[in-house]
């Protein structure tokens, strides 16, 4: 019996490499010059560092405080090590294979930089932040804060020596990964050695898409994409079949119900309407959402 494949919508690649802040040479995936609109939500936002080496230094590069309202960063270590704060009292260090997982929910500040040993030393950092979208009845959430360190992760092998699949959010084939979401989320990397074959289904109407951040990829048996690809697929019955190419592929799935509400975005906020970003920009300067001397 043939296998029924999810259709491939598109294959894109990311905008030119940009320095964020002076610590992360990010490559944006969407929504820079992306028309994907609600396709990829409850996603928001894809901000690729690829492996970048940066040179010793004696200050910690990376983004000072700024403000969040109303959806989540997911920030993803390959290499390399990632000092937070927030106004909240969260601190955290991530290394390779760590995950923080940020609710901004009502409000806060928080700054991001290369942890100070790292910077002082300088090094390869690969790295990736997702925005991801709060529903409405949880915008205003109180902010959280989740670090996931990489002994925490699910974790499942790959049929014949074919790789690992690390689950951050969600699950892949009834193992479960340790982040807790407010609509369903499915995020998980695999690590393909030369072969190995990766297969899953997920609900017909969740978003789905794939990023290739090392090597290259067979998808769904019928389209090879390289590095730096990102695979969206339609919303259509099927499974998804990853093939790794080369050793060491590495590739992210995220996956996930879409939020369909209105959604209404200005800088570091995502309301649902456009008074509700202006609200939160008032609340942000009469110091509502906390000081940013932390």
């Amino acid at each position: 019996m043939t296998k029924t494949f999810r259709t491939i919508e598109g294959v894109h690649k990311g905008a030119p490499f940009h320095m964020v802040g002076d610590g992360f040479r990010v490559s944006n995936y969407f929504p820079s010059g992306k028309d994907l609109g609600g396709r990829i939500s409850p996603f928001l936002l894809l901000d690729y560092n690829a492996p970048h080496v940066f040179p010793p230094s004696e200050s910690a590069r990376g983004v000072g405080a700024h403000p969040h309202r109303g959806f989540e960063t997911v920030s993803i270590a390959y290499e390399g090590y990632v000092e937070h704060h927030d106004n909240h009292g969260n601190h955290g260090i991530i290394g390779p294979g760590d995950v923080q997982w940020m609710t901004a929910g009502s409000g806060l500040l928080h700054k991001e930089y290369h942890e100070r040993e790292f910077a002082k030393r300088g090094g390869t950092f690969h790295f990736i932040q997702l925005w991801v979208n709060l529903p409405r009845e949880h915008k205003m959430h109180a902010p959280k804060y989740q670090e996931l360190p990489k002994a925490d992760m699910g974790r499942a092998q790959l049929p014949n020596g074919g790789g690992e699949v690390r689950i951050i959010a969600g699950d892949y084939q009834g193992v479960h990964g340790p982040a807790q979401t407010f609509t369903p989320i499915h995020l998980f990397d695999i690590d393909f050695n030369k072969g190995g074959v990766a297969e899953f289904e997920l609900p017909a109407a969740y978003n789905a898409a794939a990023i290739v951040l090392r090597g290259s990829a067979r998808i769904n048996d019928e389209r090879e994409v390289g590095e730096g690809s990102f695979v969206l697929f339609g919303n259509a019955d099927g499974n998804i079949r990853i093939e790794g190419l080369t050793d060491e592929t590495l590739v992210l799935v995220l996956g996930g119900e879409p939020i369909d509400e209105p959604m209404f975005q200005y800088g570091p906020f995502v309301m649902n309407t456009r008074e509700e970003v202006i609200q939160a920009y008032a609340d942000f300067q009469a110091g509502k959402m906390g000081s940013a001397d932390f």
